[in-house]
């Protein structure tokens, strides 16, 4: 019984490897469309095909959150609260830590570069902070680590249901801020926004025979036509928050937007097995991406495609810009592939760390 078990787990954290490194492919791949917000004039069929080709990817953050839950209820049998927050703190905080702090370097020194005698470290580097820490990706690991400290704090009723109607309440107040802005609407400041995503991936590993079931008897064509449904309805949402010059219209925490991450989710849970992954060893790569690929976006990218000249991204054809974010992303996943299986093979492998 007790090998059974073993087995049992050990197929889960590989399904859960295989989905996350999905999520973090669509992180990389909307990063790389991302050209700005208010770019095009009208809704065009290239700017409806910008809409999408983001929100396609929009997944990412709640699955993530989701699936560090399901993780996280599986660890706390093995280990006390402290155990586990210090063990979090060593391959997620001090490898976050050290990019981060590369990233907002490579910044100054740009800023450097083009201001020369007016550059000014001690106002620069409080902003360049702010930027990094609550506008770029690097936000993530700050409100997950928030998150799981939380549940922790609440290990002793973490599968009650009242907890988790409290976190939700917390979720969807972000969610209808969304749409009304009472406060700050940016899902990277929602500090309490996700937690309730860590719970319900903790729920999820505690039912998981009983969910893993459920989810058999779903049929592939109602799942794809929610998917789809979701999908829609999502670009439409954004479409009327960018009507309303909505300072956020791609919020990951948009109510349509929560729907269609849930439902992806549970199509890829349904599929489990993408037998392509395991080229790209998910568990030893996926966190490293995150930590390393948005500093090429903003760095890299920009000096590859100068010499060409290209014209502004709502500017090109449709075909154009396909071809354009395509390339981006193609650029930037698979360098920082690279640099993550040279690191691997050195001394200082621990820099990419581990979700």
């Amino acid at each position: 019984m007790q090998n059974t078990e073993l087995v049992q787990e050990k197929k889960n954290f590989d399904f859960v490897d295989t989905i996350r490194c999905i999520a973090m492919i669509g992180i990389v791949f909307e990063h790389s469309v991302y050209s700005g917000t208010y770019i095009y004039d009208s809704f065009s069929l290239k700017h409806i095909v910008y809409i999408s080709l983001i929100q396609l990817s929009k997944f990412g953050t709640i699955s993530f959150f989701v699936l560090a839950g399901f993780l996280l209820g599986s660890k706390f049998v093995s280990y006390s609260s402290w155990q586990y927050f210090k063990r979090r703190l060593s391959t997620v905080f001090v490898p976050w830590l050290i990019w981060s702090s590369i990233f907002i370097t490579v910044v100054l020194i740009q800023q450097y570069i083009v201001l020369k005698d007016k550059f000014d470290l001690a106002q620069l580097l409080p902003e360049k902070m702010k930027m990094a820490y609550l506008y770029t990706n690097y936000w993530f690991i700050i409100n997950f680590l928030f998150c799981i400290g939380l549940l922790l704090i609440f290990k002793k009723f973490l599968y009650k249901w009242w907890l988790g109607a409290v976190f939700l309440l917390f979720s969807l107040t972000y969610s209808v801020n969304v749409y009304f802005e009472w406060f700050i609407p940016s899902h990277t400041t929602a500090i309490f926004g996700f937690v309730f995503y860590l719970w319900l991936g903790a729920i999820l590993n505690k039912n998981w025979v009983y969910i893993e079931q459920k989810i058999k008897h779903v049929s592939y064509p109602v799942i794809i036509i929610l998917f789809i449904l979701s999908f829609v309805c999502s670009v439409l949402d954004s479409m009327n928050l960018i009507n309303h010059q909505s300072s956020d219209p791609y919020n990951t925490l948009r109510i349509s937007n929560i729907l269609y991450s849930l439902i992806t989710i549970i199509l890829l849970l349904k599929i489990k097995n993408f037998g392509f992954i395991k080229y790209l060893k998910p568990r030893e790569t996926t966190f490293g991406v995150y930590l390393i690929h948005y500093i090429l976006i903003t760095n890299l990218l920009p000096e590859i495609f100068r010499p060409f000249k290209l014209p502004l991204i709502q500017d090109m054809s449709l075909i154009g810009m396909l071809a354009y974010v395509c390339c981006r992303f193609i650029i930037v996943y698979g360098t920082t592939l690279l640099l993550i299986w040279g690191i691997s093979k050195s001394r200082v492998k621990w820099i990419i760390g581990r979700t």
